[in-house]
């Protein structure tokens, strides 16, 4: 195949399901490819919200201490080769092409999911570059997840909150038990959520792991920094845009690896850090736009105090659009005091995504007033148009509820070629 799109449009279609937990196909692939050890050195990055951020927090802090590293993450927005970078710059369409046929030949009649083939490209690609430090961050869950095929020497895990209940669990003692799988005996474990499972806890212990607990062995207080076992380590860091528990993770990690840059640096790389779809302010026909990726009731806590800190002197107006399987009502319930009119959104070519009926449903569940719910449910695009002329001198909008959502918002805006994001 000639081109990356045909080659993505086929792995869509080789394995009979999207997702199938497991590692014995994808393990048995990665060892005729040999690509069990990608790099020198390995993090892996489990979480249920906040692990996009913490792998971005590394690659941009290596990158300043001039490091060679590879990041993988997933899902993407807009392009595909988004979720394959090394050197801080997404690997092109000729290079992923070299990396897909390479698993192509060495999978033999092995069947592997999008996300399984995908994960052993970069891999791949990652041990052609020689990079000094993979950063590979878990798609779903984490011991039965493809990126556990590797062998990571310090495992990270974010935060521990329910999603995905179909595949991984409907409590967070399950969950956890499912994220800590990524975690290796004798190894460096740290964990950025203040209140881990116990599940987190006893396998860290059994496995004798290294184990760095926010709040015990680090701490990030009032933008004040501090990895207790190395008194030196203690940064005053500016205003941070992304998850604090996410970037302390990434630098204590980077801190124990002993690959951190200077104090300066770390300072002015943290400050200018963002994160496409997080919290990300758009100005847009004159209007602000706020997108976020967002899909479970933990993510919406957030979002909703990253509101209440960053207030505008008019109204909040809301565009939404999720997947059937995520808890709508849990989703809006930590926004709607913030929210004076909500926009349900549908998306046509997503068999995935939930329809008007479950929209108008969880809006209900939640409370919302029949009064703030803006009509039926319309297309994405049609229901950004209805709230954009909506909005009055002082108001912005909130898009947000999957990764799906925001990549059409930003799809649209960039179409139009007048968009300009902060």
């Amino acid at each position: 195949m000639r081109d990356l799109q045909s080659w993505l449009s086929r792995l869509e279609q080789l394995h009979p399901t999207e997702i199938e937990l497991g590692l014995g196909r994808v393990a048995s692939v990665a060892a005729v490819l040999e690509v069990q050890a990608p790099a020198r050195s390995v993090i892996t990055v489990a979480g249920t919200n906040g692990k996009g951020s913490c792998v971005r927090s590394m690659e941009a802090l290596l990158l300043a201490g001039n490091h060679r590293v590879g990041a993988y993450s997933s899902p993407h927005l807009l392009r595909f080769n988004e979720r394959i970078r090394i050197g801080g710059e997404e690997v092109a369409d000729a290079e992923l092409i070299a990396a897909l046929e390479a698993v192509e030949q060495a999978r033999g009649d092995v069947s592997l999911t999008y996300f399984e083939f995908t994960t052993l490209a970069a891999l791949w690609l990652f041990k052609r570059a020689d990079v000094e430090f993979a950063l590979l961050e878990v798609g779903l869950g984490g011991r039965l997840d493809a990126v556990n095929l590797v062998d990571p020497d310090i495992a990270i895990i974010t935060s521990v909150a329910v999603d995905h209940e179909a595949w991984l669990g409907s409590d967070r003692e399950v969950i956890g038990r499912e994220k800590a799988g990524i975690l290796r005996a004798g190894k460096t474990f740290v964990c950025a959520d203040p209140y881990p499972p116990a599940s987190v806890v006893d396998i860290a212990s059994k496995l004798g792991c290294d184990s760095y607990f926010i709040g015990h062995q680090f701490s990030l207080v009032d933008n004040h920094y501090q990895l207790h076992a190395q008194p030196e380590l203690a940064l005053g860091l500016p205003g941070l845009h992304l998850p604090k528990p996410s970037v302390a993770a990434a630098i204590t990690a980077l801190g124990l690896a002993g690959a951190l840059p200077g104090v300066e640096q770390v300072c002015r790389v943290l400050e200018n850090l963002r994160m496409p779809g997080r919290c990300q302010s758009l100005h847009w026909q004159g209007r602000e736009l706020v997108l976020d990726v967002g899909h479970n009731p933990a993510a919406a806590e957030y979002l909703a105090d990253w509101l209440r800190r960053n207030p505008v002197s008019g109204r909040t107006l809301a565009l939404v659009a999720v997947m059937a399987d995520k808890d709508l009502a849990g989703l809006v319930e930590p926004l709607e005091s913030e929210i004076a009119c909500w926009y349900p959104a549908l998306l046509p070519g997503n068999a995935r995504a939930a329809g008007a009926e479950q929209l108008r449903a969880g809006l209900v569940a939640a409370s919302v007033p029949e009064g703030q719910i803006s009509g039926p449910a319309a297309p994405v695009a049609q229901q950004l148009k209805a709230a954009l002329a909506q909005l009055e001198a002082g108001d912005r909008l909130l898009v947000f509820g999957s990764f799906f959502t925001v990549a059409e918002v930003l799809q649209l805006t960039r179409e139009q070629q007048n968009g300009q994001s902060e």
